[in-house]
């Protein structure tokens, strides 16, 4: 029996605008960039896939021009004429002879995946061990930084149910002013939501330790990458001292930052992304590390669109325990999509079809409106 094999990969550069800015400790989004992968195949199955990052280099080691161009040049060469259905193989392939470059790897794998549950006929999930839930229940980044807007935004979400876990970015401002702004809010909301927050790195051990203490002694479930990645015996100081747990999310660049975190109980909960790890197999690596070592899972964001968005949620649907839920937010960010359906957010949870593949579709004319380039830039057999 001939394989049917990878004919071609294009990539896709995409620039989307979202509702407001959205402030991190090292960056403030204008709009979002996405990098879309589209594989396909000699049986005439195409697999779409994305790549996004948060601010370009500032978060990452990767750019959205960087995956573009090192997708085009080394790794799509490298997958063209493999077979379309051992999607093992292929990633073994790239990681051969490609290091780092989890962020497109990841969009590749989900294209190659989206394009196998397509071709068998099952949903994604399926495809990574089945699913134990057909919903997540997703967090909401309270981002604006004005206190009483928050509230607002956060009443709202609680109002309409689409969301009643919130997320505060701090950490860019004073730390007395920070905490003074997450327990407003806390306060607020009180027990009908769940308020955590997202350091991103900013803060030493030492403001760490007092803050951390004033943040779970006003009702903060969760504290994220409070200190620096490099700083890992500092963050299991921090994490044996904090009365609440503390999440690690920078300190994750790959599955082995995992083994070694749990090794050394940097962190009691550990945020799963697929870009950061290389794809949905990927990632599920990380949590059966975490699993083993006892520590919490949390569905994290790149703050991809809808097509990274599912792929996450795919792999997140097949956990035993996802004790801190998810953030996949990231379409609810944009104004614009370009996709003929828009994902399903009700009841304060993000609802997963159990369609072939990803389960959703392109809507080419928004596609090449928004593309940055409207010229293909296919790699494809000779």
């Amino acid at each position: 029996m001939t394989s049917t094999v990878i004919t071609s990969l294009e990539t896709i550069i995409v620039d989307l605008p979202t509702i407001r800015p959205h402030k991190l400790a090292m960056h403030t989004m204008q709009n979002q960039t996405l990098v879309v992968i589209r594989v396909r195949c000699s049986d005439g199955v195409e697999g779409i896939g994305e790549s996004t990052t948060i601010g370009g280099l500032s978060y990452g080691n990767e750019s959205p021009e960087s995956i573009k161009t090192n997708i085009d040049t080394h790794l799509a060469p490298l997958l063209v004429g493999q077979d379309a259905g051992n999607i093992n193989a292929a990633m073994l392939r790239l990681d051969r002879a490609a290091k780092g470059n989890t962020f497109a790897k990841s969009g590749i794998e989900s294209a190659l995946l989206d394009a196998q549950g397509k071709r068998l006929g099952l949903p994604v999930s399926e495809l990574l061990g089945g699913r134990v839930r057909d919903a997540l229940q997703v967090a909401w980044t309270l981002a604006s930084g004005d206190t009483a807007r928050d509230i607002a935004e956060a009443e709202k979400m609680l109002d309409i149910r689409r969301h009643r876990i919130f997320k505060l970015k701090i950490g860019a401002g004073e730390v007395h002013k920070d905490l003074a702004h997450v327990i407003a809010i806390k306060h607020a909301l009180g027990d009908r939501a769940s308020v955590r927050v997202d350091v991103n790195q900013a803060w030493d051990e030492a403001v760490a330790i007092r803050a951390c203490q004033v943040l779970a002694d006003n009702g903060i479930d969760l504290i994220e990458q409070p200190i620096s990645r490099n700083n890992r015996a500092g963050m299991a100081r921090l994490n044996a001292r904090s009365p609440a747990p503390i999440m690690a999310d920078e300190s994750i660049e790959c599955v082995e930052d995992a083994f070694n975190l749990a090794r050394e109980g940097a962190a009691s909960v550990f945020a799963l992304k697929i870009a950061k790890n290389g794809g949905p197999r990927a990632v599920l690596r990380t949590a059966a590390i975490a699993e083993a070592a006892g520590i919490g899972l949390y569905g994290g964001t790149m703050l991809e669109g809808g097509i990274g968005t599912l792929a996450s949620a795919h792999a997140f649907l097949t956990l035993a325990k996802l004790t801190w839920d998810t953030e996949l937010f990231g379409p609810l960010l944009l104004t614009e999509d370009i996709l003929t359906q828009p994902l399903v957010y009700r009841d304060f949870q993000l609802h997963v079809p159990r369609t072939p593949g990803l389960g959703l579709s392109l809507d080419e004319e928004r596609l090449a409106f928004f593309r940055r380039d409207k010229t293909s830039t296919a790699i494809s057999l000779a």
